[in-house]
This record gives C-alpha cells, sequence and structure tokens, in this order.
C-alpha cells in the first residue's frame, strides 16, 4: 500500500511538472494588431463569399413559369465589418447591417408570352457573426478547431428589365426568397470551409521544428492552448534550440518565465534567458566553440609575444624548435550561460586556451594551458520576423591552470589576447548571430518599428505590423498556387 502511494504521488508530481513547463518564448497579438489584421480578413472573406454559387432554380406561380440560373455573386460591401477576441475562445469576425449585389439569368413564360434576360438583385441587411476557436494541435501548432457561423439576410429585391418588366414585377419576391433562402445556406459553409482549410493551411507553414543552420535547429511548439483576454491572444512557446545531430537534448527550463504587460504596440515577443541559453548549449554541443589558431590566422605582433614568453620553455624543450611555428588551441569547456538583467543581457564564456608549438612531421607539443574567462555584451534585435544578436567582448582575463606565478607572467598577453578575440573570435561568433532565427509568424508578417526592453530574466520586444503579402497570397503561398486575386501591401 505504501508502495502504491508513493509511486501515485511521484507520477503526479512528474505530470504537474511537466504540465508547468515555463515558455521559453511568448507572442502576444493585441487588438491593435488585430485592427491592423482586420482589413486583410475582411478582404479574403469578401472574396470567399464572391465564389459562392447557387443552384438553378424552376418553379410556377400561378400562369407565369420561371428558371433562374448562371447566380453570380457581382459585389459585396462589408464595410460594417469588426474583428476582436472572444475570451477563453479565439476571435470573432463580425459583420453588420451590410449588403450584397447579385446577378442571374432569367426564364419566364406568361401564357404565350416568353421573355427572358438579365437581372440584378440586392441583398441588404446582411449579418455574419463568425466565431473562431484556436487551439494547440498534437504537433504543437496553432489551429482553428472549430467554426460557428450565424447569417441571416433580412431583405432582397430584384431590378427587372424587358418587355414584361412592369407585369411580373410582383414575381420578384418569389425569385428573390428563393435566392435569400439559398444565399442563407451559402455563407456559413463557405466561411467554415476557409477558416478550416485554407487558414489552417497556412498556419501550417509557421515554423514548429525546423532547422536555423547546418548545425542547430529550434523548437516553437506551442506548450498550451492560447490564451485569449478581451484585449489579446497570448501564445506560449518551448523556445528551445537542440543540436541536429542530437535533437533531445536533456534540457529543462529553470529560467524566469517571460511576462508581457503591455498593450500598446501590435506586437510582442518575449524570451527567456532559457532560450538563449538552450542556443549556446546546442552550439557546444555541437563543437562550435572550439578555434585552432595557427599561421596566416595568428596576429603578427601576438605570435611576436609568444615568442618571446614561451622562448625559455622552447629552448629547454629543444633549442631546434625555436623557429617552429606556433598555435593557439581555444576549447570552451561548458556552455555559456546568459543573464538578462534591466541594464542589458551579457554572455559568460569559459574557455581553455592551449599554447603549442609544432615541430615539423610530429605530434604538438604543448607550452602552456590557461583557463580563459569572457564576458560579452548582447545586443538583441529584430529585422523583419528574424531575431539577431550582436556581441561585444566587454571583460577578458586569463589565469594559468599550473600555478599563480605562471599566472603573473601571462599578464603581459592579456591585451594581445584580447585583441585576437576581437579581431577573430567575436567575429565569427557575430556571423554565426547576425543571420539571425526565423520568429513562428507566417510569411508575409514582418515586424516593423521594434523596441528592446531587458527586464529581469528575459527580453520584451514590442513591434507593429506590416503585411508584406494579402492573406490570400499568404494561404495560396502554403498551397504552392498562384493567388487568385492580387493583395497589396497594407
Amino acid at each position: 500500500m505504501t508502495s502504491f502511494l508513493f509511486s501515485f504521488v511521484l507520477s503526479s508530481a512528474v505530470f504537474i511538472m511537466a504540465a508547468a513547463e515555463p515558455a521559453g518564448c511568448k507572442i502576444r497579438i493585441t487588438d491593435k494588431g488585430l485592427e491592423k489584421l482586420k482589413f486583410e480578413t475582411q478582404k479574403f472573406v469578401e472574396e470567399e463569399l464572391s465564389n459562392i454559387t447557387m443552384p438553378e432554380m424552376k418553379g410556377e406561380e400561378g400562369r407565369f413559369q420561371y428558371t433562374v440560373n448562371d447566380v453570380k455573386i457581382t459585389e459585396l460591401n462589408l464595410s460594417h465589418a469588426e474583428l476582436g477576441f472572444i475570451p477563453d475562445v479565439g476571435l470573432l469576425f463580425d459583420v453588420q447591417n451590410s449588403s450584397i449585389s447579385l446577378s442571374f439569368q432569367r426564364s419566364i413564360l406568361y401564357w404565350f408570352f416568353y421573355d427572358t434576360g438579365n437581372t440584378t438583385a440586392s441583398a441588404e441587411g446582411v449579418n455574419i457573426n463568425t466565431a473562431v476557436n484556436l487551439i494547440r494541435d498534437d504537433e504543437g501548432r496553432l489551429k482553428i478547431n472549430n467554426i460557428s457561423c450565424d447569417a441571416k439576410i433580412k431583405k432582397m429585391r430584384a431590378e427587372f428589365s424587358g418587355t414584361l418588366r412592369k407585369v411580373y414585377d410582383f414575381l420578384g419576391r418569389f425569385l428573390t426568397t428563393g435566392m435569400r433562402f439559398f444565399l442563407n445556406q451559402k455563407i456559413c459553409p463557405a466561411l467554415n470551409h476557409a477558416a478550416l482549410v485554407h487558414v489552417n493551411s497556412m498556419l501550417e507553414t509557421i515554423p514548429v521544428r525546423t532547422e536555423v543552420d547546418q548545425y542547430i535547429g529550434i523548437d516553437y511548439s506551442l506548450i498550451s492552448d492560447p490564451v485569449v483576454t478581451s484585449r489579446s491572444l497570448d501564445m506560449n512557446f518551448r523556445g528551445m534550440f537542440f543540436d541536429l545531430s542530437e535533437q533531445n537534448p536533456p534540457l529543462v527550463n529553470y529560467a524566469v518565465e517571460p511576462v508581457i504587460r503591455e498593450h500598446d504596440r501590435m506586437v510582442y515577443l518575449a524570451l527567456s534567458e532559457f532560450f538563449f541559453d538552450s542556443g549556446m548549449f546546442s552550439y557546444y554541443t555541437a563543437g562550435i566553440f572550439q578555434m585552432h589558431i595557427v599561421n596566416e590566422k595568428m596576429p603578427k605582433d601576438l605570435e611576436v609575444l609568444l615568442r618571446t614568453t614561451y622562448f625559455g620553455a622552447i629552448m629547454m624543450l629543444n633549442p631546434a624548435l625555436v623557429d617552429a611555428p606556433l598555435s593557439l588551441q581555444l576549447a570552451v569547456t561548458s556552455p555559456p550561460k546568459t543573464s538578462i538583467k534591466t541594464s542589458g543581457a551579457t554572455v559568460v564564456m569559459i574557455a581553455i586556451v592551449k599554447v603549442m608549438v609544432l615541430p615539423p612531421g610530429q605530434p604538438p607539443v604543448q607550452l602552456s594551458s590557461m583557463t580563459m574567462e569572457a564576458k560579452f555584451n548582447a545586443k538583441v534585435s529584430m529585422r523583419g520576423k528574424r531575431l539577431a544578436v550582436h556581441a561585444d567582448l566587454r571583460r577578458f582575463k586569463i589565469f594559468s591552470n599550473l600555478s599563480a606565478l605562471e599566472s603573473l607572467a601571462l599578464i603581459p598577453l592579456q591585451a594581445p589576447l584580447k585583441t585576437m578575440l576581437q579581431m577573430s573570435v567575436v567575429p565569427l561568433i557575430n556571423n554565426w548571430t547576425k543571420r539571425g532565427v526565423r520568429i513562428p509568424l507566417a510569411d508575409g508578417m514582418d515586424f516593423i518599428e521594434e523596441v528592446v526592453e531587458y527586464h529581469n530574466g528575459f527580453i520584451v520586444i514590442g513591434a507593429n505590423l506590416h503585411f508584406s503579402k494579402g492573406l490570400r497570397e499568404m494561404i495560396a503561398g502554403s498551397n504552392g498556387t498562384d493567388p487568385t486575386t492580387s493583395t497589396s501591401s497594407v
């Protein structure tokens, strides 16, 4: 019994810990962001509804026999549309008191008179209420789970032309009643298909687990369903890098969870220390933080100083090696650590630096081994939807692994080695990081007017949104097809 209780408590604790996994990355879309998205949504809905087709209608009314076919929607006016949040659910697209214009071909037989022609009709008081439920799917993607829709058209009237226009004007109410019924039945299925098929296909293009470069990848899977309030939609992502050769590293997120309190801008991106540390860990396990500086890679003044410093050691070892090439072997001993404070972000790196002499045709001989501690300032920036980091060397020191006396002898090497780091190692690091890593946004959406704020344990980037593509183009791109209609940037 005791064993059973212990197992139950242990399994419950593991479950709670797994369920409470903190986010390494968060994105907030505010009501101001939705206002930007409303125009694209409205345009997309208009395009979807304009493709509605209706069946041929036939009937009799007294002496009249009629046929209606080739019904086309010629114009939609959804100017009274709103896009907003539904707390704990998702999004609401609401259209009130709008209008739809149609055209159709009529064929009417009255006694021995037969008349055909084109007729226009208009639907007024068009109200569409659409609620979209957003969830996290099994792969950690954002997904539209279901959609509830209610569409009503208050009235519809037809305008006839032709020989018998005044005679059968009264038939208009029978024709428009049928068309209004069919149109009411078609609107919601069209919007359901647009959301569950087209929009979901676009959401599937947003990266969840994707390569960053040839060494590491990034996991942007959602760790929970989106949190929706009356003013914002918050998405919590794992935000963890991984070594491509070992895609499931034993990393646990103990960092402070990012907190977004602002609503002033359209979108916010928050990143914890874990986000950056997992990247450093992944590069470390991939073996990137190792360098061999020799021959033309070594600054000339540093080589002269090394020869002067270790001249005695070389002569005691073998006088014949006095002119042999020297090299520096640099290997980081543990994953670099990130620290984020209100004053900024820093990265601390500890490495072993070995001074080697390279006898021709023989194995390298170690002259000295020293520990290097370097502290870098890390400046975070955004370009479009790519996050980049620029590093600057802030503090540097070396000391001997053998004795305090040798540490004193290394003091003259401090400045040249620091210069070497600034000229060789730092540019190499920035060359990796300047490419940036993509954040989980759909193609066609970019950050602009970014402002970076540093907090204790995390970074928050507030920005506005720019649409380089229309929603139709974004969906067409996700399907690998050409958009049916061209859309301009917002």
